[in-house]
């Protein structure tokens, strides 16, 4: 029988299940303190906050008029026309607040016909022309390769960007912003005006003569090169402040942001008081004298911009949006009375983790994201879904409920928070039918009875991999994304090699028996391979499993299509080199590569539905 936990007035459960179904009590200590953290919403919110509706609905007002997008007004009365506009329109009822009415089809966009593509860490994808790190430039060589091979989609990792400081965060979960990019991902010889400076192009290509990327000798490499390139010709090209103009007060927060961290560092609660309110006078006199350091930051994003239009052109780049953002970060500045200041968010102890997880990012506050107009999400769901076709939300699961832990707390001891799941999920599929953007949730561990039911009546593809499901892959869901692993896991041959286990040994991430265990029931999902095969034979096989699942999407990671055996990111280790490892085999090198061409024939193969060219039987 269905438990359904108790929520009190703040959105927060009082018990939660684990995976094993087992029923724990949140401590009352832990209310009172969210309680706390979230505050009280004002009396008169219902009566102004946004309305998110269909065409057809019944409205929960009787008369009003409604400015529309483009400026024209229609009366409604009570319900919208089946024709009524889509978009974020404002309410007036007599008398009463003007409130935003946001208008969606429900559904997300889909692509007509199945396809494959390739999961790619775009920081480890360096090609001989990399200075040190996986650029745009790459992006673009891995597209091209891509549809030389047939296939519909590149994944990414999130390409948001960090603070532009020295110590540069590795993690792309942990970005400053989830509104703009990340300017280490600029091929410099490429920038406009490039051709007016020296670049030492050598010097920069000599970064990726080490082992890991470092982004900390990156980014200062690059920065000194690309703040040359500005100065030189940065106010030439008319096109620029043009675009900086139509980008508007969210560019101009970011830009300054990034000005104030250059001096003060990059997390805003060491500031000057002054300067930690986005509006205050202190701000604009800083920006007033520092004018041309603000423009070098927006600067850098307009060739972001142009750079990721030429990587993506003519396939879809389906990129991803992290669960939240660094709390000193140029989101949380802006947003600092919609985020919660005394919780971050993280998951529940569960099988994989028996102390939980603490993910560092301040929770946006339900209601006050409400009060907000649901702007924090829907800028960030628009600028991640930008010019690319697709979007990829990080444990979708956040939009239905997050688990919240007390600041000074442990991970174990949080509770989880409720918020609109139906508004959010409408709003994606408002964002992705505008932007014909397809939109898969990444809904892996445990998911509570009706979020992958909503997901499926919204139009978000589910997740599903061969490392967790107990079912054969012809039998997985057609509205799916259908892979073998995630960053997060490990990869083909690093499991059957056996380097996986002894890396996890190494840096103690559970006993040898849970260890063992956990491989053993990893390896049951390849059979009818011998004992002694080779790691190459084991990719080959994996991938013959996938191409059986009729999923709308299947997807393979470049780290298993060379045979690498470390997985990008070894989740509950500090002292492995996660985020950094490059992939083992230049981009200009990857369209040969045998074992990499293997397995773009078969999931071609399978898309097609040649099951025995697939299955290679």
């Amino acid at each position: 029988m269905t438990r359904t936990p108790t929520t009190d007035d703040w959105g927060i459960d009082a018990t939660w299940l684990d995976a094993f179904d087992e029923e724990h009590q949140v401590a009352r200590a832990t209310i009172d303190r969210l309680r706390e953290v979230i505050g009280t919403p004002p009396a008169d919110l219902e009566d102004r906050a946004p309305i998110v509706a269909r065409p057809g609905d019944v409205l929960e007002v009787d008369e009003a008029e409604v400015t529309l997008e483009d400026g024209s007004t229609r009366h409604v009365d009570g319900e919208l026309a089946e024709d009524f506009p889509l978009g974020y329109h404002w309410l007036q009822v007599p008398g009463g607040p003007r409130r935003r009415l946001i208008v969606s089809p429900g559904r997300c966009w889909l692509p007509d016909e199945r396809t494959w593509g390739w999961t790619v860490q775009l920081y480890a994808t360096r090609s001989r022309g990399s200075w040190g790190i996986g650029d745009l430039a790459d992006l673009r060589a891995v597209r091209e390769m891509a549809a030389g091979q047939g296939a519909g989609f590149v994944l990414i990792n999130p390409l948001h960007a960090v603070a532009p400081t020295p110590q540069q965060e590795a993690s792309p979960y942990l970005p400053a912003t989830r509104r703009f990019r990340n300017p280490l991902y600029l091929r410099v010889p490429e920038v406009p005006g490039a051709g007016a400076v020296d670049l030492e192009e050598d010097a920069g290509r000599g970064l990726s003569e080490g082992e890991l990327v470092d982004r900390d000798a990156i980014w200062a490499r690059k920065r000194e090169v690309l703040r040359r390139v500005f100065d030189a010709t940065g106010r030439d090209d008319p096109a620029f402040p043009d675009w900086w103009w139509h980008q508007g007060q969210p560019l101009q927060d970011w830009a300054t942001w990034c000005a104030l961290a250059d001096v003060h560092g990059p997390d805003w609660h060491t500031w000057p008081e002054e300067l930690r309110d986005p509006r205050s006078g202190a701000v604009g006199d800083f920006v007033a004298g520092h004018e041309r350091d603000v423009a070098f930051h927006a600067w850098l994003q307009w060739a972001l911009y142009l750079q990721l239009e030429r990587a993506t052109e003519g396939m879809t780049v389906i990129q991803d949006l992290p669960i939240g953002v660094a709390g000193g970060g140029a989101d949380a500045w802006t947003w600092q009375g919609v985020l919660a200041d005394g919780a971050t968010v993280g998951a529940p102890p569960d099988a994989f983790n028996s102390q939980g997880q603490d993910w560092g990012s301040p929770p946006l506050v339900p209601w006050r994201l409400r009060e907000a107009g649901y702007e924090p999400f829907i800028e960030s769901i628009r600028a991640t879904m930008a010019g690319a076709g697709g979007l990829r939300i990080d444990h979708v699961m956040g939009l239905f409920r997050l688990w919240w832990v007390p600041a000074g707390s442990s991970a174990a001891d949080g509770a989880y928070v409720r918020y609109p799941a139906e508004d959010l999920l409408d709003i994606v599929a408002l964002e992705s039918s505008r932007a014909q953007a397809v939109v898969v949730g990444e809904d892996l561990g445990t998911v509570e009875e009706g979020v992958r039911e909503a997901m499926a009546e919204h139009g978000i593809l589910g997740y599903r991999l061969l490392w967790f499901e107990e079912d054969e892959p012809a039998r997985w869901p057609v509205e799916a994304m259908a892979a073998i692993t995630t960053h997060d896991l490990p990869t083909v041959a690093g499991l059957w090699s056996g380097a996986d286990l002894e890396e996890q040994r190494e840096h103690g991430t559970g006993t040898d028996e849970e260890l063992e265990r956990g491989r053993r029931s990893l390896l049951a999902r390849l059979p009818g391979l011998r004992r002694n095969a080779r790691p190459e034979t084991a990719v080959r096989r994996a991938h013959e499993l996938l191409a059986r699942a009729p999923s709308l999407l299947l997807s393979a990671t470049l780290e298993d299509a060379v045979g690498e055996r470390r997985r990008p990111n070894v989740p509950g280790t500090t002292d492995r080199p996660n985020w950094s490892l490059p992939l083992p085999v230049p981009v200009e090198d990857l369209p040969g590569h045998p074992l990499l061409q293997a397995v773009a024939g078969t999931l071609a193969a399978g898309v097609r539905g040649d099951a025995q060219e697939a299955t290679g039987s």
